[in-house]
């Protein structure tokens, strides 16, 4: 018989560390998909590694053979500034291989007889507002508001959450079978950031890249305005909002897309609680105005009301413990050692 196992796309990523950290202590059994191989203390917590990719129909097809996928956390993604360069592989990574996960999860449910939980990553690169002004001055944003993304990364985003609810609500309805084999949850995240793992250029990295330049004793510019503020969440309560959201009755879920959120700040803000805790930082500030255009377009905050309802969704970092007892101290031993 196949063995029930929790699926990760994209598990060589920020996210991915964490998540199988997590589901690995808690005992899930995890099978990982990534382009490159899985570093080695990774790679100990998995039952089993598959390298490719997610548009590799053979490869799914063996997966489906051997394995009961319950789960399936899809985290593999071209991320924003890197799809503003290469639209058309972003397009063909975000967006076909999230439709080729949909179709895996549509014939896992249907050879098992039981929806399979498909959890979604999804960002604040979903929402579009016009200025700073307006955003400044609406605050926390809703779900369903300034849905109108102004990146190619946030139109994927966008898209394959509607994707993920045509799957889990119409797909296949019409015919005599008419029960869902999808179970779509999308989180909205805000900029995440890990004290584990090095930053990768994201849009949202400057929080981050600020800590670990800092560490090193190298300078570093900070490449948006100081007043630039977006919300923040540390790495371990996103990867623990994902387990929960799957694990969530579906019966409590009033929506298949949530806003999360832990803490806003400015850069400025950041800057400084880095320069305090590193006297001799040398953090300065060189506006990339294409990175800058991008972030201008996304929210200061969200709202996250439904998810503490609906999930009973609560971070466990606020800003002060994020930096102070996670990322500060963390970073700053590994560059110590």
């Amino acid at each position: 018989m196949r063995k029930p196992v929790a699926f990760i796309t994209g598990a060589g990523g920020e996210i991915g560390h964490a998540l199988i950290t997590r589901l690995s202590e808690n005992g899930t059994p995890v099978v990982t998909l990534d382009l490159q191989p899985l570093a080695a203390d990774l790679a100990t917590r998995v039952v089993r590694e598959f390298t490719g990719s997610i548009n590799d129909g053979a490869l799914l097809e063996r997966l489906l053979a051997q394995y009961e996928v319950v789960h399936i956390y899809h985290l593999a993604a071209l991320l924003s500034t890197r799809s503003e360069f290469t639209p058309l592989t972003a397009h063909q990574v975000n967006v076909e291989g999230t439709l080729n996960l949909l179709e895996f999860a549509q014939r896992e449910g249907e050879s098992h007889g039981q929806p399979v939980v498909f959890v979604y990553p999804s960002s604040i690169a979903a929402y579009g507002l016009p200025s700073v002004d307006v955003k400044m001055r609406v605050g926390r944003v809703k779900e369903d508001e300034y849905v109108h993304p102004t990146t190619m990364y946030g139109c994927n985003k966008a898209y394959c959450e509607e994707l993920g609810r045509y799957y889990a609500r119409h797909y296949k309805q019409l015919s005599v079978d008419t029960i869902p084999r999808v179970d779509f949850r999308a989180l909205r995240f805000p900029g995440l950031i890990s004290a584990t793992t090095v930053p990768a250029g994201g849009t949202s990295d400057y929080a981050p890249e600020m800590i670990h330049a800092a560490a090193r004793r190298q300078p570093y510019e900070c490449f948006v305005r100081p007043d630039t503020t977006l919300p923040f969440m540390a790495m371990p309560d996103a990867s623990a909002a994902l387990i929960a959201l799957a694990e969530a009755p579906r019966e409590k879920l009033t929506r298949t897309s949530y806003n999360v959120g832990a803490f806003s700040r400015s850069a400025e803000e950041i800057r400084q609680t880095v320069q305090a805790a590193f006297p001799d930082a040398r953090i300065s500030y060189r506006i990339d105005g294409k990175r800058q255009g991008i972030i201008d377009s996304w929210p200061a905050d969200v709202d996250d009301t439904a998810a503490r309802a609906d999930w009973r969704f609560a971070p466990a970092y606020d800003f002060d413990r994020a930096f102070r007892e996670y990322l500060i101290p963390t970073i700053g031993r590994f560059y110590a050692s």
